[in-house]
């Protein structure tokens, strides 16, 4: 039976997996290669270590063990999403996938602004997650653009609730817009609007869009912020 001390019984142990980081190994610890299954070694190595430690530092095994288990390494933080509002740009982005508010981001777009700039796109896709931000309205995607959809004409997003299926017939436009919607959710800056929370387009002039500041006028579109309480 072969014996290793010291130093190079804790180069062994590291070796299999035991040490999860350095620490002194006195030199009386001897390390054992006898026919013992792997397993049975290992948890030997354990429990040898452990009595060490907890000899050396006053820190029992189980304390050790409770701090380990609550560990949780800091999350870098994540980078800003760079956007360029150009055609070219959306074009060498690989083609987008989401869940339902990728989808009812995706949707909305293509139904509300797929004629519209990319710069324009991006702007309804702003109101859209401002609203969700906003306490005034659901918060979420799917929640925002299917509000108030119990009657016809009777909604926020006219083609939610204008009697007519939302079927795709321009796919190049809905996998662009769908970039588009993965961009805002993945965390793109909005600051196209100033954080309107409503818009319409130019061939029309509501009510109400005489008492809600007006925030910019992007393509075919002015867009507004609520006035404050």
């Amino acid at each position: 039976m072969k014996v290793f001390t010291g130093l190079k019984a804790f180069a062994l142990a590291a070796t299999l997996g035991v040490v999860a980081e350095p620490y002194a190994v006195s030199a009386s610890e001897t390390l054992s290669m006898s026919n013992a299954p792997m397993g049975e070694l290992t948890a030997e190595l354990s429990v040898l270590f452990a009595q060490e430690r907890e000899a050396m530092t006053g820190v029992s095994a189980d304390a050790v063990a409770v701090v380990l288990s609550n560990y949780r390494p800091k999350a870098k933080p994540t980078p800003p999403v760079k956007v360029e509002y150009s055609q070219p740009f959306l074009a060498q982005l690989p083609k987008a996938t989401g869940g339902e508010a990728w989808e009812c981001l995706s949707e909305a777009l293509y139904f509300e602004a797929r004629g519209e700039s990319v710069k324009g796109q991006f702007a309804v896709a702003e109101v859209i997650l401002n609203r969700v931000s906003s306490p005034a309205f659901p918060d979420t995607v799917c929640g925002v653009v299917n509000q108030g959809t119990g009657k016809k004409y009777q909604c926020q997003f006219t083609y939610t609730c204008d009697g007519h299926a939302e079927e795709i017939h321009e796919p190049k436009a809905y996998t662009r817009v769908g970039k588009i919607a993965r961009l805002m959710l993945d965390g793109a800056p909005r600051r196209l609007t100033e954080g309107a929370t409503h818009y319409h387009t130019t061939a029309v002039n509501p009510r109400w869009a005489r008492k809600f500041p007006r925030t910019a006028q992007i393509g075919v579109h002015f867009f507004y912020k609520m006035p404050r309480a």
